[in-house]
């Protein structure tokens, strides 16, 4: 097992690492959440002693992060700030019959960056490649049977296998690539719909980090969760292809699935599972039900958790628990929008929805990303023609209907 302390130079502790020490707060996976939590607890409690484990032997996978500049803070973007790869002023999305530049920041961070941020950090203690056998409360067994104590645990190891979540899913290949000649794009494409669309409503998303560097992403909101990796990963080479733009080399490749929320139970969702140590991220049902972003929802709470003043599991778990449940009860209405998308829309109508949508006031889009929208704001979105049959629409009004069906139909492929 690789042991590192987080300085520039990491070093392997005497004794076996951790063994010897207790923490004020331990971290259990170093995903994105937890990763933010750590470094906004090391900036706002200077004495607080942080420990983070990770099953692999990089903080934060292999992954890149967007966000809206209005999706965040000022003080949340500073911290953030040294882990981007880019910022750009505006972003352009491409449908049929409407093209648009938005005039709203946007926003990239790399696993990479985010690696080294938490790494070079001397206030956070990281143990990488550690298999974890056992969470609890006060600590964590390790498979290679050694154990950490800790006053707060917070588990934030990624998404549980729940029945309280109905589904849908977002799922892309992305292919980051140096090219031959400049692509000539001076702003990120998050949603190119004027592609051939397959399995569902399908985008490709761009994003140019330097004049010949680009991120490629092949992008679909589908109803399942089956990835078909070289399949995507064959149409983003396709699209670079169409756009004349020649693959010098492969930087790397990124792929995933996430969950775009229908309808749930949140109470049922908190029941599940082991309930010994606080939870964060998508283990606590925090991402944008319709966009699936994940990285404003980590800040939050790693705002709402450095601004505590009482570091236990127990006072950490409530205050996930309560700011989980207010999150799902004000974002209801996303989750009714998902419906209509996953449940109402056919054929190529989740295109045409969601062409009418990004018609709308910016600001509107700006809240809605920020998943801040207000009363008038979706008195906005419902008006005018419906892109939908309106009879369609209000059979999948209910929240718990559509739980009822989309249970009874995953269990109907279980079993089939």
């Amino acid at each position: 097992m690789a042991i590192s302390r987080s300085r520039a130079d990491p070093v392997e502790h005497p004794g076996g690492g951790f063994d010897h020490h207790d923490y004020d707060v331990l971290l259990v996976g170093a995903g994105l959440a937890n990763s933010i939590v750590a470094l906004m607890l090391s900036r706002a409690h200077r004495g607080l002693s942080i420990g983070m484990i990770e099953r692999d032997d990089r903080i934060g996978g292999n992954h890149t992060w967007s966000f809206h500049t209005t999706d965040i803070d000022s003080d949340a973007l500073t911290v953030l700030e040294p882990m981007l790869e880019a910022r750009w002023p505006d972003q352009e999305i491409r449908f049929p019959k409407l093209k648009r530049i938005l005039s709203t920041g946007y926003n990239a961070m790399t696993s990479e960056r985010l690696h080294d941020a938490v790494m070079t950090n001397a206030a956070i203690d990281v143990v990488l490649s550690a298999g974890v056998k056992d969470v609890s409360s006060t600590g964590v067994a390790l498979e290679d049977g050694r154990r950490i104590s800790a006053r707060c645990v917070i588990d934030g190891r990624g998404a549980r296998a729940t029945q309280s979540l109905a589904l849908g899913y977002q799922k892309f290949v992305g292919l980051e690539v140096e090219l031959v000649d400049p692509h000539g794009m001076t702003r990120p494409v998050i949603m190119d719909a004027t592609v051939a669309q397959h399995d569902g409503y399908r985008f490709v998303y761009t994003l140019p980090f330097s004049p010949t560097r680009i991120l490629i992403e092949d992008t679909y909101y589908s109803d399942g969760p089956d990835l078909d990796v070289d399949l995507l990963a064959s149409r983003a080479h396709a699209y670079a292809a169409q756009n004349n733009w020649r693959i010098a080399r492969m930087i790397r490749q990124e792929q995933g699935v996430l969950p775009i929320t229908l309808a749930g139970d949140i109470e049922g969702f908190w029941a599940e599972g082991p309930q010994k140590a606080a939870r964060s991220g998508m283990r606590a049902c925090l991402f944008h039900p319709t966009t699936g972003y994940s990285l404003p929802d980590a800040v939050l709470l790693a705002q709402k958790i450095a601004a505590s003043q009482q570091f236990d599991t127990a006072a950490i778990d409530k205050l996930v628990r309560r700011h989980s449940h207010r999150c799902w009860n004000e974002r209801s209405f996303f989750r009714f929008l998902n419906r209509m998308l996953f449940l109402a829309a056919r054929g190529d109508e989740r295109r045409t929805v969601l062409e009418r949508f990004y018609a709308l006031p910016q600001p509107l889009i700006e809240r809605f990303y920020a998943g801040q929208i207000t009363s008038g704001d979706k008195v906005r979105i419902l008006m005018g023609r419906p892109p939908l049959p309106i009879p369609r629409a209000m059979r999948h009004m209910s929240e718990s209907q559509a739980l009822a069906a989309v249970t009874q139909r995953l269990q109907g492929q279980i079993h089939g």
